[in-house]
Protein backbone atom coordinates (compact mmCIF):
# COMPACT_ATOMS: atom_id res chain seq x y z
CA UNK A 1 0.00 0.00 0.00
CA UNK A 2 1.60 3.23 -1.25
CA UNK A 3 2.26 5.83 1.74
CA UNK A 4 -0.54 8.44 0.45
CA UNK A 5 -3.01 6.11 -0.08
CA UNK A 6 -6.62 7.42 0.12
CA UNK A 7 -9.81 5.68 -0.45
CA UNK A 8 -11.73 6.18 -3.18
CA UNK A 9 -14.84 8.29 -2.88
CA UNK A 10 -16.57 9.10 -6.20
CA UNK A 11 -18.56 12.51 -7.00
CA UNK A 12 -21.12 11.24 -6.14
CA UNK A 13 -20.81 10.47 -2.77
CA UNK A 14 -19.03 13.46 -2.82
CA UNK A 15 -21.58 15.76 -3.52
CA UNK A 16 -23.87 14.12 -1.43
CA UNK A 17 -21.22 14.28 2.17
CA UNK A 18 -21.14 17.77 1.19
CA UNK A 19 -24.66 18.67 0.73
CA UNK A 20 -25.52 17.17 3.98
CA UNK A 21 -22.82 19.22 6.05
CA UNK A 22 -24.38 22.54 4.34
CA UNK A 23 -27.53 21.54 5.15
CA UNK A 24 -27.60 18.82 8.35
CA UNK A 25 -32.04 18.93 8.31
CA UNK A 26 -32.25 17.28 4.47
CA UNK A 27 -32.63 13.98 5.86
CA UNK A 28 -35.52 15.43 7.96
CA UNK A 29 -37.13 17.19 5.26
CA UNK A 30 -36.96 13.95 3.00
CA UNK A 31 -38.59 12.08 5.78
CA UNK A 32 -41.21 14.69 6.05
CA UNK A 33 -42.04 14.88 2.31
CA UNK A 34 -42.54 11.36 2.16
CA UNK A 35 -44.81 10.53 4.97
CA UNK A 36 -46.63 13.77 3.26
CA UNK A 37 -46.95 12.16 0.19
CA UNK A 38 -46.85 8.45 0.71
CA UNK A 39 -46.99 7.34 3.88
CA UNK A 40 -50.80 6.99 4.65
CA UNK A 41 -52.90 5.37 6.55
CA UNK A 42 -54.77 2.75 5.01
CA UNK A 43 -58.51 2.23 6.24
CA UNK A 44 -58.96 -1.97 5.93
CA UNK A 45 -63.12 -2.15 5.65
CA UNK A 46 -62.87 0.15 2.46
CA UNK A 47 -60.33 -1.26 0.96
CA UNK A 48 -62.19 -4.60 1.07
CA UNK A 49 -65.08 -2.74 -0.16
CA UNK A 50 -63.39 -1.25 -3.23
CA UNK A 51 -62.13 -4.53 -3.96
CA UNK A 52 -65.56 -6.64 -3.38
CA UNK A 53 -66.89 -3.75 -5.56
CA UNK A 54 -64.79 -4.45 -8.76
CA UNK A 55 -66.45 -5.84 -11.79
CA UNK A 56 -64.77 -8.61 -13.73
CA UNK A 57 -63.34 -7.54 -17.00
CA UNK A 58 -64.00 -9.33 -19.87
CA UNK A 59 -61.55 -11.13 -21.86
CA UNK A 60 -60.79 -9.08 -25.47
CA UNK A 61 -62.00 -5.80 -24.11
CA UNK A 62 -63.46 -4.22 -27.37
CA UNK A 63 -65.53 -6.78 -28.41
CA UNK A 64 -69.46 -6.78 -27.68
CA UNK A 65 -70.95 -9.14 -25.98
CA UNK A 66 -73.15 -11.42 -27.86
CA UNK A 67 -75.98 -12.41 -25.08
Amino acid sequence: MPLFWKPYKSDVTQFIDSLKQSKPTLEQEQREGRALLWDKAIDRETQTQARQARVAQQAYVYQTKTR
